[in-house]
């Protein structure tokens, strides 16, 4: 059922693998690379068609001139404002719904966790119409409450995936031995649940603010303004009407790339461990 590792195919199999996962390990790093390269690259280079070569010079200056050229730092607060109420908002509504559903046990469960699951297999991009119309009918286009309430309703089913499957894995023994002792429900979600739920919130919050933060498709749907967007979308003010400047676009990519990798980085312990926990017994 389950493919065996590559140490127990023999001798050849070893070298192939170790052969072919630099290969693959650089294929999928190259454009990150490219992007790098050419967030130090000259002006003059690109002028010259000097796109995919190594640059004449390094043009470090770039990362200063994004932010003499573009609000950005406004735009990286946008990203802030919005991405963080996100986060909390999503994770908490999953944490109730992901107890209400994985431990309560009724004739409508697995219908309403359907309805929850179901929402993430929507092609978003159906939905720019309509959410685009009712966010202008509500007086919430181009506005950061817009912004927030759609992005908190689009990841709390996924976010309720994760934590009923999360949930249903804890030892069951423990709920019950406190309704026995007459703790209230709400008591019992706050001081016995909840704390359990520590690495799984850990890991689900990178993982929403990293899919917030980088949304791109949205924040041009529902801003239009240096105002309320964010990073992702507001880096294409550092093209002009008749050029590209594409080592501008690259610094500011680098630039607005950083804070979801720190955050990984921060949180990588608790991340790993919310994933893995429940894996292995």
């Amino acid at each position: 059922m389950f493919p065996r590792p590559v140490q127990s195919r023999g001798p050849a199999a070893v070298a192939a693998y170790q052969a072919l996962l630099p290969v693959a390990l650089l294929l999928w790093l190259l454009p990150l690379l490219g992007v790098a390269l050419t967030s130090v690259r000259p002006t003059a280079d690109l002028a010259a068609g000097n796109y995919f070569g190594w640059p004449s010079a390094f043009a470090w200056d770039n990362y200063a001139a994004v932010f003499r050229n573009s609000p950005i730092g406004r735009y990286m607060l946008n990203s802030l404002i919005v991405t963080v109420p996100t986060v909390i908002g999503a994770v908490a509504l999953s944490c109730l719904t992901g107890f209400a559903l994985g431990v309560y046990r009724f004739r409508s469960n697995l219908l309403i966790f359907f309805m929850f699951v179901a929402g993430n297999f929507v092609p978003f991009q159906i939905l720019m119409v309509p959410v685009r119309d009712m966010s202008v009918q509500l007086g919430l286009y181009n506005t950061y409450q817009g912004l927030i309430l759609f992005h908190i309703a689009f990841q709390t089913g996924f976010c309720t995936l994760f934590m009923r499957n999360f949930i249903r894995a804890l030892p069951r023994e423990l709920i019950e031995a406190a309704r026995v002792e007459g703790v209230a429900e709400w008591r019992i979600f706050w001081f016995i649940v909840l704390p359990l739920m520590r690495p799984a919130i850990a890991a689900l919050s990178v993982l929403i603010f990293t899919f917030i933060w980088n949304d791109y498709f949205w924040a041009t749907v529902l801003t239009t303004s240096a105002a309320t967007q964010p990073v992702t979308a507001g880096l294409y003010s550092l093209n002009g009407q008749w050029i590209a400047q594409w080592n501008l676009v690259s610094a500011g990519s680098i630039v607005a790339a950083l804070p979801p990798v720190l955050m990984f980085f921060a949180m990588q312990r608790h991340f790993i461990a919310g994933l893995t926990l429940g894996a292995v017994k």
